[in-house]
């Protein structure tokens, strides 16, 4: 491990990042240097700047993959190489918000009737069921189904925030079914390869990739699918903002709120101001000339 690896290393548990935080930023560093073939010690604002057009146009990475990789080589210039330049040179990327993909009832229904492997289907089932998040859900223990409570422990949420959640019936008789079957003692969905660790998020995108492409969904399937037809599934059924919010796991409610976009009872709900003038109805032009 080279010095800096190890300084940005420290530097990052320092500040009591996640694991998985701490790994993208690490990992984005390595790729810089490695495109460079030089230590970053030795490059600048303009090596910065020509990295990151290179993954917006020649690779054409997402916003937020561009997002990680700015905010992981801030990290290295500002905090741990001490360089004053970063900010004024390397502008931050302005967020163009996409529209959120939302799976119907059918089309889960469909992935689900059409998964005959045990373990995946649970899998899936409880992306829908608890619209938790891919690393959340791998990271699953036996012990945090809660029973008698019928609560799920999230105990290693966004943040390293834990978070208590609802544990539906129909997800609980299925989980039982699940653990007669497979027996876990440790992880709830333990690796194949690897019994002693966790599923990794590469095989559960992997899983849903498949169950979607089986299922003959229009578009590709990963596992934040499933959380978006859960919160907008249950915004349709009129569940709160507030509970969907502590459902999610969001910090700020703004973040929940983008869900009222898309949630058709809402739209459906909320009358055009048409609707309420008093105009005179009309059906047929006052003058004889077709309008052109």
């Amino acid at each position: 491990m080279t010095p800096i690896r190890k300084r940005m290393i420290e530097e990052l548990q320092l500040r009591n990042l996640s694991t998985s935080t701490i790994h993208s930023y690490v990992s984005a560093v390595w790729r810089f240097t490695r495109h460079f073939h030089k230590s970053p010690e030795l490059l600048g604002p303009e090596d910065v700047r020509q990295y990151l057009l290179y993954l917006r146009n020649d690779k054409k990475r997402a916003f937020n993959t561009l997002q990680v990789n700015r905010a992981a080589l801030r990290f290295l210039y500002v905090r741990v190489l001490k360089r004053g330049w970063f900010d004024e040179e390397i502008p931050a990327p302005k967020k163009r918000p996409l529209p959120i993909t939302v799976m119907t009832a059918e089309q889960i229904t469909r992935i689900l009737d059409l998964t005959h492997n045990l373990k995946h289907w649970t899998i899936l089932a409880t992306f829908y069921a608890t619209a938790l998040r891919c690393d959340e859900l791998r990271r699953l223990k036996v012990l945090d189904i809660d029973s008698p409570r019928m609560l799920l422990h999230i105990r290693h949420g966004k943040g390293g925030v834990p978070r208590d959640i609802p544990l539906s019936p129909a997800l609980r008789e299925r989980l039982r079914i699940y653990y007669r079957w497979r027996k876990p003692t440790d992880w709830l969905f333990p690796s194949k390869q690897r019994p002693g660790q966790p599923v990794t998020c590469h095989t559960l995108r992997n899983l849903c990739a498949q169950a979607g492409r089986r299922a003959a969904i229009p578009f590709g399937v990963h596992p934040h699918l499933f959380r978006h037809a859960c919160a907008t599934h249950m915004l349709d059924a009129g569940a709160d903002l507030r509970t969907i919010q502590a459902l999610l796991g969001h910090a700020d409610i703004r973040t929940t709120a983008r869900y009222l976009h898309v949630s058709t009872r809402h739209l459906q709900a909320a009358p055009s101001p048409f609707d309420s003038l008093p105009v005179k109805p009309i059906d047929r032009s006052v003058d004889n000339a077709r309008q052109r």
